[in-house]
């Protein structure tokens, strides 16, 4: 679509794209937890699954439209490469708090917890699935992906099952001193303002300028990728990825501002583990098995995910109160690992 444009207005066409993706993004939000509220769908599916689709959007358009194109690197790029960058989205959420107390010691919670453990376990399917020879495994039903959509699901009603109570000395499993109110209360007052038809609409209009917008994002910088002289797997899990988690941030700042640190660890979490279900959708549209094809810069980048998320598990429970720069020891820790990894990707890359 965009081929023969030269660099500076790819770059407008995927500013306007990322633009709208992120107004759209928090309406998103808004919209979907109206819907969960005004439908009764119940935590488990508007809290993490009808959440985690709609501000993953824009992957969703970008790994189906790479998929269809059989742009492979950019598909996988992107997923992995999100969740990295969608793991230091945390640091900007430890940033906006200011210097009180970092983010999970105002979050500490054994049920984000669990949800950090959902994302380690399907990135490690990821990396098991990447092993398995191509040539024995069915085009269009890849275990590795129908597995790890498998462990998502379980996993999404088991931790909703650990919101009802833990066997613990407080059942919530909240830790002292954390967030007296109860996760999810920031969107109390947006929701009890929004009717049913009133979020439906919105929510459809969001949601298409989102998918809408992912499309250009992904073609306008597979072509910027080309200029720049970027492999697709690089661009995609760093410039791409940062773009496409712009709803992460806008309804991650929206929550700390009201003082819902623990929702919006969750929303980062859910998203994350969410996002290698992707890898099913992008086995289906492309007709491969897709994981089988996964380069060494996508298992880095696996790796990536899960020593970030792991950092930041030791942080929800140790909370250390510790402050570097303003931010949780924690988070400065994330962020020195994240630009060292990317400047190990771009080596991998090139080796």
């Amino acid at each position: 679509m965009f081929s023969g444009l030269g660099l500076a207005p790819l770059v407008l066409i995927f500013l306007a794209a990322a633009g709208a993706v992120w107004a759209a993004g928090g309406y998103l939000s808004d919209s979907t937890d109206a819907l969960d509220k005004r439908l009764g769908l119940g935590e488990a599916i508007g809290g993490v699954i009808l959440l985690a689709i709609a501000t993953n959007l824009p992957e969703i358009a970008i790994t189906a439209s790479a998929a269809l194109a059989h742009s492979i690197g950019i598909a996988v790029g992107n997923i992995l490469g999100g969740i990295a960058i969608q793991t230091v989205v945390l640091v900007v959420l430890d940033v906006a708090i200011g210097k009180e107390e970092a983010l999970t010691t105002r979050a500490a919670s054994l049920v984000l917890g669990l949800e950090g453990l959902l994302v380690v376990i399907v990135l490690a399917i990821v990396i098991m699935g990447a092993q398995l020879p191509a040539s024995h495994l069915p085009a269009h039903l890849e275990p590795a992906s129908v597995l790890i959509a498998a462990f998502w699901v379980s996993g999404i009603f088991l931790i909703n099952s650990a919101r009802r109570g833990l066997p613990w000395h407080d059942t919530t499993g909240t830790a002292p001193g954390a967030q007296a109110k109860p996760m999810g209360h920031s969107k109390v007052a947006a929701v009890e303002k929004m009717g049913q038809r009133r979020a439906g609409s919105i929510f459809a209009i969001a949601a298409a300028v989102t998918l809408g917008a992912g499309i250009p994002l992904e073609q306008s910088g597979e072509e910027i990728a080309g200029h720049l002289g970027l492999s697709g797997v690089v661009f995609g899990a760093t410039i791409l990825a940062a773009a496409t988690a712009l709803p992460e941030v806008s309804t991650g700042l929206a929550s700390v501002r009201l003082g819902d640190y623990q929702l919006a660890v969750s929303d980062i979490f859910g998203g994350n583990a969410f996002l290698p279900v992707l890898f099913l959708l992008a086995n289906i549209l492309s007709g491969q098995a897709v994981l089988p094809q996964a380069q060494k810069t996508d298992i880095y980048l696996t790796a990536l995910g899960i020593v970030l998320t792991v950092i930041y598990l030791w942080g929800l429970i140790t909370r250390p109160h510790p402050q570097v720069f303003r931010i949780g020891v924690d988070s400065f820790t994330v962020l020195l690992l994240y630009i060292g990894g990317i400047a190990g990707l771009i080596a991998v890359s090139n080796s």
